[in-house]
């Protein structure tokens, strides 16, 4: 649906689609057995899609994205644009946001509890501006985590001071 709405064709509308074509191998999968919770649908979605289209969209819309930290968040288009959940340390150094088929990744940076610091669109702003005053506050509530002054060239992580 993302992709549809920021290009147009020929990405599918998923909801016109009828199910009972494109999910053919799914529903006799399900019939025989295999739990929903098991049932990968990206085949799927590409089956609706041209070649070329079908190869791309892993590139346009990933379902992760990699952080500086290593790890590989999901991306949330359920908003209308790509959103990722991520705790703040893990985007140390990331200084420009990544995009996905054009629209800036919307960052929900998290505290080490998973609790919501900042949302921002541009990395590079937050790190020249706002960083500072989540910094101060942030620093006595989680003293094992890392908050330093210079996020541009800090190590980025998941973990405490002491497992780094």
């Amino acid at each position: 649906a993302f992709l549809r709405a920021r290009l147009g064709e020929p990405w599918p509308d998923v909801a016109a689609a009828d199910p009972a074509v494109w999910l053919r191998p799914e529903l006799d999968a399900l019939a025989g057995g295999t739990p929903a919770s098991r049932m990968d649908l990206y085949p799927a979605l590409q089956r609706l899609l041209p070649w070329p289209e079908a190869a791309r969209m892993e590139e346009l819309a990933p379902e992760r994205l990699a952080v500086p930290s290593g790890s590989r968040p999901r991306v949330d288009y359920d908003e209308g644009r790509p959103v990722v959940r991520v705790k703040l340390q893990e985007c140390f150094g990331l200084a420009e946001s990544p995009t996905c088929a054009g629209v800036p990744v919307q960052f929900r940076l998290l505290s080490p509890a998973g609790r919501d610091l900042a949302i921002t669109d541009d990395l590079a702003s937050f790190w020249s501006g706002p960083y500072a005053q989540v910094r101060a506050e942030m620093r006595g509530r989680y003293p094992k985590h890392p908050w330093p002054e210079d996020p541009w060239s800090a190590p980025a992580t998941a973990r405490t001071k002491r497992r780094m």
